[in-house]
């Protein structure tokens, strides 16, 4: 059942309920030749019904009433003060409501109490009234309890029904906006590499098309495949899937450094890592020979993988200026060794995420000979 659904539920019951209590309540005095005690009655309906009806409402909208302790007050004294001025009574019949407002209204701590006041004054009440008749004082004492935990359960549920609503609402939301932001991160750090490769290649390819058409030839083939790559990486985006290798994703980046120039070195841990470690080290170093092909004017790189105690940490040097700064992965603006701060990148961010979804960190510096240093660490 929908929350709109069990709302209309819940007002249909309750006011059923809230039209008979009153009903009788009233008929009592409908029919006395006394105009005053009709009057009477009919003030206490009135007084009672008006401020019920707005406490309901507001409990289902899960608001609190704009009068709300003069609107409890006037249902108070609607329902107890007739019995002074009427010869049957008026809270035998009435009470059920005002517990039912009580229990809405207010926390549980307060209203619990408070009902159970008015169902023991409901009970001596009537037993006094019909000269120790227990059975009857116990009947109505029940209707007072019994209605009000009604009227609190079809307004509880309702509102309650109306929050899981919003909620699945905001979940479902959310996972839109993280499946956006998997997406966009994903594009970025894998397509990057893939795409620079194929300018790198094409550019070389163009230059030596003249004089060395062979190399040449050999370029644009490998440039057709990394761009079958990037449409795998696009796939595997779509799909959610994407199973990264360190070895791999060190040997791809190691020949994309060479063929751009930038002589490597690589030092690859033999120490078996966790799947989703060495996932978050393999785009560790994806992300940081992007950013040496891309932002720096660098002719060395070292790719370094080691194991200390509980954590597996990855450094990739190079020593070209960088041209875009790094932050760490708790988003917080790193510092170089010069004292100068490091802004974030959209890479160096999303890899920071990695790393904390793998539990690890990410930092990045300029080093003291104006090169640049990535350093992650995930738990090993």
């Amino acid at each position: 059942m929908t929350s709109a659904a069990l709302r209309r539920f819940a007002v249909i019951v309750i006011t059923a309920v809230s039209v008979c209590y009153t009903m009788i309540g009233f008929g009592l005095y409908l029919a006395a030749a006394d105009l005053a005690v009709t009057a009477v009655a009919l003030v206490g309906t009135v007084g009672t019904t008006v401020p019920h009806v707005l406490h309901v409402r507001a409990g289902l909208r899960g608001l609190r009433p704009r009068y709300l302790p003069l609107t409890l007050s006037v249902q108070a004294l609607a329902t107890y003060v007739p019995d002074f001025l009427l010869p049957f009574g008026w809270s035998g019949v009435i009470a059920p409501l005002f517990a039912g407002s009580l229990l809405v209204l207010l926390p549980l701590r307060v209203s619990g109490p408070l009902v159970g006041l008015v169902t023991v004054y409901q009970g001596l009440g009537i037993m006094n009234a019909t000269g120790g008749h227990w059975a009857i004082a116990l009947f109505y004492a029940v209707t007072v309890l019994t209605t009000g935990v009604m009227v609190y359960a079809l307004v509880r549920s309702a509102r309650m029904a109306g929050e899981l609503e919003q909620a699945r609402a905001e979940l479902a939301e959310a996972a839109v906006l993280k499946e956006r932001l998997r997406i966009s991160r994903d594009l970025h750090d894998g397509l990057g590499r893939s795409l620079t490769a194929i300018a790198l290649k094409g550019d070389l390819a163009a230059r030596l098309v003249e004089r060395d058409p062979a190399s040449a030839r050999t370029e644009v083939t490998e440039l057709v495949q990394v761009a079958r790559e990037a449409v795998q990486d696009v796939r595997h985006v779509a799909r959610g899937y994407r199973e990264m290798s360190l070895k791999g994703e060190t040997d791809r980046a190691v020949a994309l450094l060479e063929v751009s120039g930038v002589d490597c070195q690589v030092n690859l841990t033999a120490a078996a890592l966790p799947r989703s470690s060495e996932e978050a080290l393999a785009w560790g170093v994806r992300e940081g020979v992007t950013n040496v092909l891309r932002h720096s004017r660098a002719t060395t790189c070292s790719i370094t993988t080691s194991v200390r105690a509980d954590a597996a940490r990855l450094e990739v040097v190079n020593d070209g200026t960088p041209q875009s700064p790094a932050t760490s992965a708790n988003g917080a603006a790193a510092s170089s060794s010069r004292g100068a701060p490091v802004t974030p990148g959209n890479g160096l961010t999303g890899l920071g995420e990695r790393a904390s979804q793998a539990g690890g960190t990410v930092t990045a510096e300029t080093t003291a000979a104006g090169g640049f240093r990535l350093i992650m660490e995930v738990p090993a």
